[in-house]
């Protein structure tokens, strides 16, 4: 399980890479599932995780589905339609509620294409970079299938329903250039400098005091669904709990005696 999701840990900055090149890494399967969830999840549960940044190994993000098992039964397609149902909420549909759910922030690096789920799995991250040969695609109708895995939520949150509608209505591939003008990514660099850029950009997150990102983003993320008030009394509990940390008392210090700060997540 471990060699279909390598893990690499520098000071807190982790990378996720999918390591299935040879199908263009999909994420459908029990297996690649698990070891997603599972790496998350545990990552997501260590106060020393300051990053996550998720990519793919070889030339391909992810071809999301794996295509050739699609007319398979004993994946998440079945025989009798409403274990198919339940393969979906207990398979792949857990990636995007963890991703949801986490308080890490989590970067994709788009290195390749990002197809059908692959495409959904980039959405469920916080910032998007792509490189130069990105590719993407809410493709599920070309193969006769919806957006199982919450592409309906996801997509039309990042790009706007109209485009969201026209990605997921055709099917259509867009280029990097088009993702970026769309807002799919916030940029677009090298393939070389992709992951370098993607880590930079980890780098300036995780100097940050790690309790407050964290809540940071947990607000952000609820920002997307409650009311106003009701976000407003959450922000009013977790600024309680922001001041009342030493890191706080750190950023003032420091900023008043004009030095970097020194945060510890105390």
């Amino acid at each position: 399980m471990t060699n279909l999701v390598l893990v690499d840990n520098d000071d807190g900055i982790v990378t996720l890479t999918l390591n299935l090149p040879e199908q263009r890494n999909p994420i459908s399967d029990p297996e690649m599932i698990e070891a997603l969830v599972e790496t998350l999840s545990g990552l997501d549960a260590d106060m020393a995780t300051r990053v996550i940044i998720i990519t793919g190994a070889g030339n391909a993000f992810s071809s999301g589905g794996n295509v050739k098992k699609m007319g398979e039964s004993g994946g998440l397609n079945d025989k009798v339609a409403a274990q198919t149902r339940r393969n979906y909420k207990l398979g792949i549909q857990r990636i995007p509620l963890l991703l949801e759910a986490m308080e890490v922030p989590v970067i994709a690096a788009v290195n390749g294409p990002a197809i059908g789920a692959g495409c959904d799995l980039a959405c469920m991250c916080d910032i998007r970079i792509a490189g130069e040969s990105a590719r993407f695609a809410e493709s599920f109708v070309k193969v006769g299938i919806v957006p199982g895995d919450g592409g309906a939520w996801l997509l039309p949150r990042v790009v706007g329903f109209s485009k969201a509608c026209e990605m997921a209505l055709t099917g259509d591939v867009i280029d990097a250039a088009e993702a970026l003008a769309c807002g799919l990514v916030s940029r677009v660099v090298p393939d070389a400098e992709l992951l370098p850029q993607a880590r930079a950009m980890a780098a300036r997150i995780a100097v940050n005091p790690p309790h407050v990102v964290r809540m940071t983003r947990r607000l952000l993320r609820e920002g997307w669904t409650v009311k106003l008030d009701t976000l407003l009394e959450m922000s009013a509990a977790m600024q309680a709990l922001a001041h009342a940390t030493a890191d706080h008392k750190e950023a003032i210090a420091a900023m008043l005696g004009k030095r970097p700060p020194n945060f510890t997540g105390a």
